[in-house]
């Protein structure tokens, strides 16, 4: 009987999460991801890719051996099992493909044996990503017509090899190697003494795919020797054959303008999700960390009384997209759409919220070309007197606007319609790469995720370079005592790349 058909409370997905950058996990892996109540996740996937998640869906890491991994293999199958059982969903999320050395056939026999409906999700494979990434034609009509997939590391406890190493010497095309660092003297020196030819081409590719991929060239000969003076360590594959002679000495891969670079995104999950996915497609290698979180308000009440009345509204000002998006979101929960909002005027700060508010085919009617509130308290302030303004936004902020427009004879509602949470813990990995001065930039894009940084990392942020998304967040960063190495202008999430851009990667 197919146990994937069967219906149970709870179901396995073994999710390829591709060679590890992130925009290469499948559209399949992303739709299991955004339905998990649990993720376990290895060292070789991206761990942005959790961000996939649903809140609240536990996250375990599992490491590595070398690492001190603290879940066997079989220990891994048996918390998957038990957590089916009790009716959770279950992403187990693998580096590469699932069944490309990465112990899939095994947990699928277990699934299976105990009963547990699951799903194979395929990913791409980093043996054959690094020849897309590194332009190695893996296969070329004179060079190669067949490519093998092969382990440089075989288990410890294996009686004997499996592989037939005069087999290999003599194949007629590409071979690729994986897990082959730490036995390259071995299989080298096999390949050689079984007929390989010393003086064929070899790349080593370390974090394919990834902001830090390596790639360093030798001979079959001379292999063991540039790995131990490189120092490379793994995760690296192989290539080996004539085909490497055909690639160029810096891949497109490798000359996008921000490759190598490392920036932290930071903020909610929604802005730091478009900052990293634009960042990530100019090489940049992204780590998140959510300084805020963005959670319902504690009553929908006041924004329900609000709606009830716009109609006796003048303006409805909005400091934020976040602002936008959850006002809208609740006209939608409570049966009515964006046609409520005809009777009122809309005001925008900065040209990024007016472009959230376009997404929902509402133009605004003030739109602030400097993201600050001096400057929309000014312009609101010329006509606030007798009229009345509706501020929908966060659970703090907006008082200083509020004030201005009272100050001025306007009669002032705030209401909020989405609470800003300050996370609480550091990200221990964040707190390393900023100690070794392994971070360039860090991206800023409010007020609050500004002072929530701060109280997160304290000095750690003077070892990067900080890019604001605005006036008023560089003004909360100087307050603080910490100076900006660029603002974005416009202030939006774009302009704040492109002004990271223009600097590209800061000499340290």
């Amino acid at each position: 009987m197919n146990t994937t058909l069967r219906t149970t409370s709870g179901t396995v997905y073994l999710v390829g999460a591709g060679p590890g950058s992130l925009g290469l996990i499948t559209v399949r892996g992303v739709e299991c991801l955004k339905e998990a109540d649990l993720v376990l996740y290895d060292y070789l996937a991206n761990p942005a890719a959790v961000e996939h998640a649903p809140d609240g869906a536990e996250l375990v890491c599992l490491g590595h051996h070398s690492t001190g991994r603290n879940l066997s293999p079989g220990e891994i199958v048996d918390r998957m099992i038990a957590e089916a059982r009790s009716g959770r969903k279950v992403v187990r999320l693998k580096g590469g493909d699932p069944f490309v050395f990465g112990r899939g056939g095994d947990e699928t026999d277990a699934l299976r044996e105990a009963g547990i409906p699951f799903e194979v999700v395929p990913g791409v494979t980093s043996g054959l990503a690094v020849g897309s990434l590194c332009e190695i034609p893996i296969t070329h009509h004179d060079e190669a017509s067949a490519v093998a997939l092969v382990t440089g590391h075989e288990r410890d406890d294996k009686t004997e090899s499996h592989l037939d190493y005069e087999a290999l010497a003599a194949f007629p095309g590409t071979l690729v190697i994986y897990m082959g660092v730490t036995r390259v003297a071995k299989w080298s020196q096999a390949l050689i003494r079984h007929g390989k030819a010393p003086d064929t081409p070899v790349a080593i590719v370390r974090w394919c795919s990834r902001a830090q991929q390596q790639m360093v060239r030798s001979s079959l000969k001379t292999v063991t020797d540039v790995v131990t003076k490189s120092g490379l360590r793994p995760p690296a594959l192989f290539v080996v054959g004539d085909v490497v002679k055909r690639s160029p000495q810096l891949s497109w891969f490798a000359e996008r303008p921000l490759f190598g670079a490392r920036i932290l995104v930071a903020g909610s999950a929604d802005t730091s999700r478009k900052l990293r996915d634009r960042l990530a497609v100019l090489g940049a290698d992204v780590i998140s960390q959510p300084a805020v979180r963005i959670t319902e308000p504690a009553d929908w009440a006041p924004v329900d009384a609000a709606l009830d009345r716009v109609e006796q509204y003048d303006w409805m000002v909005f400091t934020s997209g976040n602002g936008v998006d959850r006002l809208v979101q609740r006209l939608f929960d409570r049966g009515e759409d964006v046609r409520r909002l005809g009777c009122v005027k809309l005001a925008a700060a900065g040209s990024g919220t007016a472009e959230r508010l376009a997404r929902y085919h509402l133009h605004a009617d003030a739109v602030l070309g400097q993201f600050h509130l001096e400057s929309l308290a000014h312009t609101l302030v010329e006509v606030a007197g007798g009229h009345r303004f509706l501020l929908p936004g966060a659970s703090r902020g907006r008082q200083a606007l509020a004030e201005a427009l009272a100050t001025a004879g306007g009669r002032v509602d705030q209401v909020d319609v989405y609470d800003s949470v300050d996370v609480d813990e550091p990200n221990p990995d964040v707190e390393t790469a900023l100690s070794l001065d392994e971070i360039d930039w860090i991206t800023i894009t409010s007020a609050n995720t500004a002072r929530s940084l701060v109280r997160l990392y304290g000095d750690g942020l003077r070892r990067a370079h900080l890019a604001s998304i605005s006036p008023m967040t560089s003004a909360a960063l100087r307050d603080l005592g910490y100076e900006t190495a660029v603002e974005a202008s416009p202030h939006t999430a774009t302009a704040l790349v492109d002004a990271i851009l223009h600097c590209g990667r800061p000499n340290r």
